[in-house]
């Protein structure tokens, strides 16, 4: 397969400079051309013709982590990933979560934060878009079953207008 159709904006150096980093996914500038190549197609068959499904499992993480610095939202970042979660659903190098239960603390926040939205009169989309996300990650994060950081903790309550929370069980 031809990178070309992907990499239009180069000269026919960085190509061929490009097809060489592709080949390549221990090459620091891996994720950065990866990202380029990753925004441009949706063809995973055209992906693993270029690496293989072992080799972007691996890889994964680093491409996750350059696309979020180039952009922290993406639908196309959210398409590869859940391409990513079912190739590494069964494979052995893929990092398995632990089958503990979930913590305490998700679980209530998840549950204050159904209660305040439906207080509000908000469905769980109006509220992602308030927020700044995807409605799928605000039914997780009710149900307890994502983890948040503190900057996601902070900007639900300033939409739903929580000013305390209780984060030591009881």
């Amino acid at each position: 397969m031809s990178i070309s159709k992907y990499f239009w904006d180069i000269n026919e150096n960085a190509l061929k400079e490009t097809a060489k980093i592709l080949e390549n996914p221990k090459h620091p500038q891996f994720p950065v051309k990866m990202v380029i190549f990753l925004s441009r197609c949706d063809k995973p068959k055209e992906l693993f013709s270029l690496i293989t499904k072992a080799a972007f499992i691996d890889a994964w993480p680093k491409i996750r982590a350059q696309w979020i610095k180039r952009a922290r939202q993406s639908d196309f970042r959210d398409w590869w990933e859940t391409i990513y979660e079912q190739l590494a659903g069964g494979h052995e190098r893929a990092r398995k979560k632990p089958a503990s239960i979930t913590p305490i603390f998700f679980r209530k926040f998840g549950a204050l934060i159904k209660e305040a939205r439906i207080r509000k009169g908000l469905s769980q989309k109006q509220l992602a878009h308030r927020i700044g996300m995807k409605q799928p990650d605000v039914s997780r994060i009710e149900e307890g079953r994502k983890n948040i950081t503190l900057y996601t903790v902070m900007r639900f309550c300033n939409v739903l207008g929580i000013k305390k929370i209780a984060i030591i069980p009881e």
